[in-house]
């Protein structure tokens, strides 16, 4: 039966939780073998538990953070540091609950901690959240209990998950860059056609005569934004609605990863982040235990492309029957380096040494594509919007050369 407790721990913390037991009294001989003293017992079923967990919240709550890889990072790095230090996982889990920023996170150690209380395995209760701890990190613990080199582990998956997050900061850079000149020197366009040219439109419509042909066209430009602004603002959030309508299925997900690939530049820097964050995924789990089938899977969904994640895929079939890795690997996406340093680490069985060597190099890559694409568009950008600019400028000021023949 199903046994809630309240007590207080060896450092006087009042704990709440359940715990399988046969009787009261079992329930209370395992609670002080734990260290708890001041016990209260309450028999409890689990449905019960979660009506008063939302009850006693106020409510469920409708908003959750998300738990980012610094936040695992973080997770892994203290667990396997008090694991090394000889600290039993159930006290390291509590001590993590108090310790975590992130509430979601926090929320799931605790009940983590109450599944392991009673007896279950840390890789199988951490299974039953996948919202926060990934498939990657469950089959990475579930191989390190196997092989009782938890603490080694934890600290594999500290340097992976630093070194995703890394990765996937590189790759915001990249696209939010240029996105947000974009956006910024639109907004700067549009004040000056909504509040600045109709000014200069009104000036030198009282003074009657004929318009130069530039300035005649940024005022027209003018009116039609005007007169049309609910349309366009209406016309846009109707593209960017559709748009993610469209990306949420699969068909529409493959195409705009295809057109992503094919994008200058952006699309180099995408694909060998994909390439990085695959080979450091495979290694880590490789290198932590799991077998290689299992972890092609779980890399490949980590890659953050449809389109390579399905010739993984395939790559994966093919390893089941027999086909060496490297050769099973897709050439469209994986260029002769990868598939020559692979082979190499098959044939001296250090695969997974071989990959943190990819790993490194795409990553190295990456980070000079990014700044060879913020070098090269940060005086591209600015010519464009220079040239914008000067064109509402020089159309705007025409007519004053010419106020004689406009005053009537």
């Amino acid at each position: 039966m199903k046994v809630k407790y309240i007590a207080r721990d060896r450092y006087g913390i009042k704990r709440e939780g359940e715990i399988e037991a046969s009787t009261i009294e079992e329930a209370e001989e395992i609670l002080k073998n734990q260290g708890f003293i001041d016990i209260q017992i309450n028999v409890k079923n689990v449905k019960d538990k979660k009506d008063a967990k939302a009850t006693s919240s106020g409510g469920i709550k409708l908003f959750k953070s998300k738990v980012k890889e610094l936040d695992l990072a973080i997770f892994t790095r203290q667990l396997g540091a008090m694991i090394n230090a000889g600290i039993g996982i159930t006290q390291a889990l509590e001590i993590l609950a108090q310790q975590m920023p992130n509430p979601t996170l926090q929320e799931a150690i605790n009940k983590v901690r109450d599944d392991v209380v009673t007896g279950m395995s840390l890789s199988k209760t951490m299974a039953k959240h996948p919202n926060v701890f990934p498939p990657f990190l469950v089959n990475l613990v579930d191989a390190a209990e196997e092989s009782g080199k938890l603490d080694e582990t934890l600290k594999r998956a500290t340097v992976y998950y630093e070194k995703l997050a890394a990765i996937k900061g590189k790759i915001k850079s990249a696209s939010w860059y240029p996105t947000a000149v974009l956006v910024i020197a639109t907004l700067i366009v549009l004040g000056l056609l909504t509040f600045v040219v109709p000014t200069f439109a009104e000036i030198y419509s009282s003074m009657g005569g004929e318009l130069p042909f530039l300035t005649q066209i940024l005022i027209n430009i003018s009116n039609n934004l005007k007169s049309n602004i609910l349309f366009i603002i209406g016309f846009i959030i109707a593209v960017v609605v559709i748009n993610k309508q469209i990306y949420k299925t699969y068909s529409g997900k493959r195409f705009y990863h295809k057109l992503f690939l094919k994008i200058p530049l952006i699309g180099k820097i995408l694909h060998k982040g994909a390439l990085a964050k695959f080979a450091r995924t495979f290694a880590t789990l490789i290198n932590g235990g799991v077998s290689i089938i299992r972890a092609i899977e779980i890399a490949s969904s980590t890659v953050g492309n449809v389109l390579i994640e399905e010739s993984l895929q395939k790559t994966k079939t093919d390893v089941e029957k027999g086909k060496p890795f490297s050769q099973s690997l897709d050439k469209n996406y994986f260029p002769l380096m990868f598939t020559a340093m692979a082979a190499v680490g098959e044939n001296t069985g250090r695969l997974d040494e071989m990959l943190d060597t990819i790993a490194s190099f795409y990553e190295d890559e990456v980070d000079r594509e990014v700044d060879a694409l913020i070098s090269t568009l940060e005086p591209l950008m600015m010519v464009v919007i220079g040239g914008i600019v000067g064109f509402i400028l020089i159309a705007l000021y025409l007519p004053i050369f010419k106020i004689g023949e406009l005053v009537k």
